[in-house]
């Protein structure tokens, strides 16, 4: 590290020279401003490294149609693996969401990925959500209006 002396360093004189008056605040509002966007850029780029990194998405599916029937919105559709899916309670509640072990992807335990069959959605807007990693096709059903036929299917690309 340098070390500067008294002698090193010449100081000038502005003797005669008319002063102006600087508003000192301007010159850091700039800095600040600066930064601010600088750590906006930061932040957005983070976020869009994340989302490209987990290349995860999530779909929500209605428990209930909006018209009341028992059902799942939409009831059959396709994900790509490791995507989330949020099931929201909408209409003729309570639901749950259990996958049918008989069908769904050889390996996959179906009590890890579904609803206990006495757990239930009560509240509007209550979720369960689930992300499925095994490509292949589920089926699931909501137990307590698997006689109406509320049921749905799901391809894992």
């Amino acid at each position: 590290m340098a070390t500067v002396t008294p002698a090193a360093v010449a100081i000038p004189s502005f003797t005669g020279l008319k002063s102006a008056r600087v508003s000192a605040a301007s010159v850091p509002r700039m800095s600040i401003k600066s930064s601010l966007k600088d750590v906006g850029v930061a932040v957005a780029a983070t976020a869009a490294s994340a989302l490209l990194a987990s290349n995860a998405l999530a779909i929500e599916i209605l428990l209930g149609a909006s018209d009341g029937s028992l059902a799942f919105v939409p009831n059959d559709f396709s994900i790509s693996a490791g995507d989330k899916i949020v099931f929201k309670n909408n209409a003729g509640f309570p639901h749950n969401v259990v996958f049918d072990e008989d069908e769904i992807p050889g390996g996959v335990d179906a009590g890890k990925i579904s609803m206990s069959e006495e757990d239930l959605l009560n509240a509007p807007g209550e979720t369960y959500s689930v992300t499925l990693t095994e490509k292949g096709t589920y089926s699931f059903y909501c137990s307590p209006h698997q006689g109406a036929g509320m049921a749905g299917k799901v391809t894992v690309n």
